[in-house]
This record gives structure tokens, C-alpha cells and sequence, in this order.
């Protein structure tokens, strides 16, 4: 089994439908991975196309537990005085990636364009990220060799 650290790189999005009639919205991005989750800053008054250029940090195990190996990007408005709104979502597959990765001791996909779906499943904007594996390399503890402590006598 490979632990490693998948590095997330939110670059922005484009063609958002907006969700406010009267002001632009403030859209924000709560990325999920397996029950981890991160949160992008808002960006105020973002409109349609904002841009976040910020990284986040997942701990992963791969093969892991489970096989559902996605990362999942829910674009959400900010509102002050009711319930944030869902503005659509993106799904990137990383099994692949993280196979790689595991097997080379990084892997890379370069900031590329993603569909962003709607509630009612239509396609609307899209987002673009950046996803880096890096497997953590394993630690040596020579105090454990051979199943024994040297004495301290």
C-alpha cells in the first residue's frame, strides 16, 4: 500500500450560471475526498468566472479502502441572509493517477478544464484544477533492525 499526499491546485472557473438576480454571486468550492473535505476562500462578488488560484493538501492511501477513488468539486454561492446556493459540481476520477504515483513516486495532472453539472444534470461553466500525487517514502528506524534494542549498558 502507497500513503502519499494528493495536491490539489483550484485555478477557476468559467461560465457559471449565477444563482443571484440582483447581485453577483460569491462563489466558493468545498472539495471532497473520501470524508475529507477542504474549503476555498469566497470570492466576493466572483460572478461567473472567478478565480481562486489555491492549493489543498488530501492524506491518501492507495490501494485504500473502498474503490471509489474521486474527488469531488461542489461550487457553491455564499449568501449572507439565507442557505448558500449549489451552483453545480465537478467529479475527477484519480484512480489512475494515484496508481502511477504509487508505482513512480509522483504523478501529475496538469491544470485542465472540468464539467460543471447542474442539479438538474445539465452541463453549465466549467472549472479548472490541477491534481499532484506524491507518495511519502517510507521512513527507516535503525533502533528496530533485527527485532531487538541495543542496551544501553
Amino acid at each position: 500500500m502507497a500513503i502519499g499526499f494528493m495536491e490539489v491546485k483550484l485555478v477557476k472557473a468559467k461560465g457559471l450560471q449565477g444563482t443571484d438576480l440582483f447581485a453577483r454571486m460569491d462563489p466558493y468550492v468545498l472539495l471532497q475526498y473520501k470524508g475529507q473535505e477542504r474549503k476555498s476562500r469566497v470570492i466576493h462578488e466572483g460572478g461567473s468566472n472567478p478565480v481562486w488560484n489555491e492549493k489543498f493538501v488530501f492524506r491518501v492511501e492507495y490501494p485504500g479502502s473502498g474503490d471509489q477513488y474521486k474527488l469531488n468539486l461542489r461550487i457553491m454561492d455564499k449568501d449572507v441572509f439565507s442557505a448558500d446556493d449549489f451552483v453545480g459540481q465537478a467529479t475527477i476520477y484519480v484512480k489512475d493517477l494515484l496508481a502511477e504515483g504509487a508505482e513512480n513516486g509522483s504523478a501529475e495532472l496538469r491544470p485542465q478544464k472540468y464539467s460543471v453539472v447542474r442539479a438538474d444534470q445539465s452541463y453549465y461553466g466549467e472549472i479548472e484544477v490541477g491534481i499532484t500525487f506524491t507518495r511519502k517514502e517510507e521512513e527507516f528506524n535503525d533502533d528496530d533492525v533485527g527485532g531487538w534494542k541495543e542496551s544501553c549498558f
